[in-house]
Order: C-alpha cells, then sequence, then structure tokens
C-alpha cells in the first residue's frame, strides 16, 4: 500500500485502542540496551541530568495526504520504517511479516521478527499491553500476542517484540537499545482505503509508549512535542530540551488515558455560543477535528449564519461533507479566511488559557478550489460523544504534551524549519515530501483510546488467528 496515492472522503478507520496504562518494565539492564556502545559516541548529559532530546522530521500533510509520519530505524540491520504519529494510543506497532494477513505493504517492505525477540507471556512487558487483564497464555513461554479493536469493526492483532532501535539525540550521538512494541501480522479493514505508513507511533501518556521506555532509561524527560506545517511536514521531539517559554499551559485532566482537556465553553467571534462542559482529546492521529454531533450542529450553524451576505456558495465536494465555493477558485485559505470567524475554546477553569482556532485551523481548500468545512460530525464518524482536536486545528502551532507536570501547552511557531535547542530559531528547512498533486485526503483517526471499549481477546476467531501465526 503506498498511502500517498489513497483516496478518501472519511476516516478508513476511527480507532479506539485497547488501554494501555499500567508501569512500563525495563527490558532489561541498561547497560544491556546499549547495544552499540563501542560504535556509538558519548551520549552527554543534557539539562536535568537527562542526555538530551530527540528530534525527528516530520513528513505529510492535512490535505491531501491526511496524515503526518516520521521514519524510525528499527532491527539489526537496521531498516527504517514509516509510523503515523499518534498522540492517541499508547503501543506503537509495525505491520509485519509472520506471515501477514491483511498487510498493505510488500514483503520486502513489512518488518521481518525473529523467534529470539519474542517477548514472553511471563515478562511484565507483556503484563502491561495487556492492562488492566493478564494475558491469556496456557505456558509462562508462549508468545506475548495482543489485539486491538476499533469502534467500527476493524483490528490489529500481532506479537509483543523488543528489538534494536536505532535513535540520535540531539546533540548527534547515537544510541541503540533495544524497546518493545507490536509486530502486526494481521489487520482487518472494513472498509475501502488502506491505512497509510507501516504502522503507528503511539505517543500517549501510558507506560507502554516508547517515550516512557526512553524515561524509564533516564534518557530524556517524558515530555514530547509536535509543530505540523500546515504547507506539509514539520517536526516532533521527544524530551524537553525545546520546550519554548510564553507557551498557554492547562492541566491534563487527572485519571485519563488520553491528552483531555478541562472542560472547555466555545466562542464564536470571541462571543459565548452557550456551548459548555466541553472536554476535547488532542490527538495528532486525526487528521480533521471532530465534535459530537450536538456540538457539531450547533457550531455549524454559527458558521452558517456568519457567513450570510457573504459571497459564498455551498457545493458538493468529495472531500467534505461540507464545502463553499467563491466567485472564482480558491487557490488557499488565505484567500476564504476572511469570510469566516475565529472559533475559541476557553476554559473556566484556567480562564486566562484559549485555544484559538483562526479560519486556517478549520478549514481546508480542495483541488476544485473549494472551501471545506474541517470539523466533522463526530457521532456519525462513529466516535459516540467524544471530541477531538484532530491535525487540521494544530498546523502552525507547536504543541507540548508535558507527562512530567502533567499539562498541555501550545504557542504559534514557524513549524517549517528544525528548531535549535532551548530557542525557536531554525537552521535548515524541512524535506516535506508529500505528493504534490492533489488528491482526496485520507482522514484518518489513528487512535484515541476508548477506556470503556470491550476486548475481545479471548474470542474463538482471535484464538484461531493467534494460532496461526505462532512464530
Amino acid at each position: 500500500m503506498d498511502a500517498k496515492t489513497r483516496k478518501a472522503t472519511v476516516p478508513w478507520m476511527t480507532m479506539f485502542f485497547l488501554v494501555l496504562s499500567a508501569n512500563f518494565p525495563l527490558c532489561s539492564s541498561a547497560a544491556s540496551q546499549l547495544s552499540d556502545n563501542k560504535k556509538s559516541t558519548t551520549h552527554p548529559k543534557g539539562r536535568n541530568g537527562l542526555r538530551s532530546s530527540f528530534l525527528f522530521p516530520v513528513t505529510g500533510n492535512v490535505y491531501p495526504l491526511g496524515y503526518y509520519s516520521i521514519s524510525l530505524t528499527i532491527g539489526n540491520p537496521p531498516r527504517v520504517f514509516e509510523l503515523d504519529i499518534d498522540t492517541g494510543s499508547d503501543l506503537t506497532w509495525v505491520q509485519c511479516d509472520a506471515p501477514c494477513t491483511g498487510c498493505t505493504k510488500s514483503i520486502d517492505r513489512l518488518y521481518k521478527p525473529n523467534k529470539h525477540i519474542l517477548v514472553s507471556c511471563e515478562h511484565p512487558s507483556c503484563g502491561v499491553v495487556h492492562f488492566p487483564d493478564s494475558p491469556q497464555c496456557e505456558k509462562p513461554d508462549d508468545q506475548c500476542d495482543f489485539e486491538i479493536n476499533y469502534v467500527d469493526h476493524g483490528s490489529v492483532l500481532g506479537v509483543v517484540v523488543s528489538d534494536v532501535l536505532t535513535l540520535r539525540f540531539m546533540n548527534g550521538s547515537r544510541i541503540r537499545l533495544h524497546l518493545t512494541f507490536g509486530c502486526a501480522y494481521d489487520i482487518k479493514n472494513p472498509g475501502p482505503y488502506n491505512p497509510p505508513g507501516a504502522g503507528v507511533l503511539g505517543l500517549g501518556n501510558g507506560k507502554a509508549s516508547l517515550l516512557s521506555q526512553l524515561r524509564g532509561f533516564d534518557l530524556t524527560r517524558n515530555v514530547l512535542g509536535h509543530c505540523l506545517s500546515g504547507k506539509g511536514g514539520g517536526f516532533l521531539f521527544l524530551g524537553d530540551d525545546l520546550v519554548p517559554s510564553g507557551m498557554s499551559w492547562m492541566p491534563m485532566l487527572a485519571n485519563s488515558k488520553n491528552y483531555l482537556s478541562n472542560p472547555a465553553e466555545v466562542l464564536f467571534d470571541g462571543k459565548p455560543t452557550g456551548i459548555k462542559d466541553l472536554k476535547v482529546v488532542f490527538d495528532s492521529g486525526s487528521s480533521y477535528t471532530y465534535f459530537d454531533f450536538q456540538v457539531y450542529g450547533a457550531v455549524l450553524d454559527l458558521v452558517r449564519r456568519g457567513l450570510n451576505g457573504k459571497p459564498l456558495d455551498t457545493i458538493e465536494d468529495k472531500a467534505l461533507p461540507i464545502c463553499w465555493k467563491g466567485t472564482k477558485p480558491f487557490k488557499s485559505v488565505q484567500d476564504v479566511k476572511n469570510y469566516f470567524s475565529t472559533l475559541t475554546l476557553s476554559f473556566p477553569d484556567t480562564p486566562v488559557i484559549q485555544l484559538e482556532l483562526q479560519p486556517e485551523a478549520y478549514l481546508i481548500v480542495t483541488e476544485n478550489g473549494n472551501a471545506c468545512f474541517g470539523i466533522l460530525n463526530g457521532t456519525e464518524a462513529g466516535l459516540g460523544d467524544s471530541n477531538i482536536i484532530g491535525d487540521v486545528s494544530l498546523i502552525d502551532k507547536m504543541v507540548v504534551y508535558d507527562n512530567e507536570k502533567q499539562r498541555i501547552g501550545w504557542i504559534s511557531a514557524n513549524c517549517d524549519r528544525l528548531p535549535q535547542p532551548g530557542t525557536l530559531s531554525f537552521d535548515r528547512s524541512l524535506d516535506s515530501h508529500y505528493n504534490e498533486d492533489f488528491q482526496q485526503p485520507y482522514a484518518a483517526s489513528f487512535g484515541v483510546a476508548d477506556e470503556n471499549y470491550p476486548k475481545t481477546q479471548d474470542s474463538g476467531e482471535s484464538k484461531a488467528r493467534i494460532q496461526n501465526r505462532e512464530l
């Protein structure tokens, strides 16, 4: 599957990942993990006594691709895999040849696991993946299998592995260590469009995430941030060396498995709307922003009323459900933004903090030159009453998820270039690496964890699928 040639009008799979929230144990001693010490350079300590942060160039865009991703080097010998960045789930997984059913990559582009890297059922890491339940194994040394089920009846089945990842600190030094992730060998997709990338980079706040594992080795702080450019590309960082001053900080909602805000109130053009007590999840795995049907209907009505007397007409466009045309085709959002008003999320518990969604943060311009509404009906998409702030509303902002201080921050930023540590200066351009030809958006929604969604690990079908893929 080449995601950059896929076309879709709605999400193929609105993913609600199983909750992965227990403490994630080290696979072995830190000394044994640094398996390339002779080849790697010295790893000087960064601020706070930790080594440093990790910085990754990001590729992709909201439209026409519909996703943002990074490249990770996995295995020995090392191979590069493109993974979609997802702050809405914890478990990182890669499509793998075990062999694979339903994988969308050619065999030569799949991850190939070896038996010696399999995590056993008795290993504490397996318990983390299955938390709060226990792994269902006949023998302690059985392989640790995992299953992820989604609300649209799609699923991912695989085995948990511990393999070498090669990472580079911002100071240029390299480190190779074993980290735990999922090898997905059975993927069920009920929709007509395949997922992008070779897998998912889980960046949620659970202990199964790669960030939590890196923090467990005292390599970096449990802080991550992303800066997604509206022009395509951007950057992602793990650690706190790039956190700028002057950010707006909001506490994360306590006892949530997701990056969930305190209750918010919606303002339109700076005025109250009566929409209150709105809890939103910040999810880089969702291309668009989703509100439940009541909030969505109210916000759409406000936007439509604000367009009265403006030279815009509604038009059907296969890109998104709600679109407008002008007297001539629009070339960019800049051509149409002045017709629309600002949406604002105000947080009464922290009254000075607001998340402003300028028209650029909720509109896209399609290949047909139409302006389309990038806020979608989440209930219709299978999200129930969840509200998600997706990529379209996060572009051209540095968004930081500080798991150590339990807060989320944002600030407007130029996301087109890689920053220098401790500053917002930029030293070189990022390559966007996206197809310049317009296509329909891949409206991915990779993974807000549903804390109440039932698991089906013990179903007869699941057991049959697992037995057929025993490595």
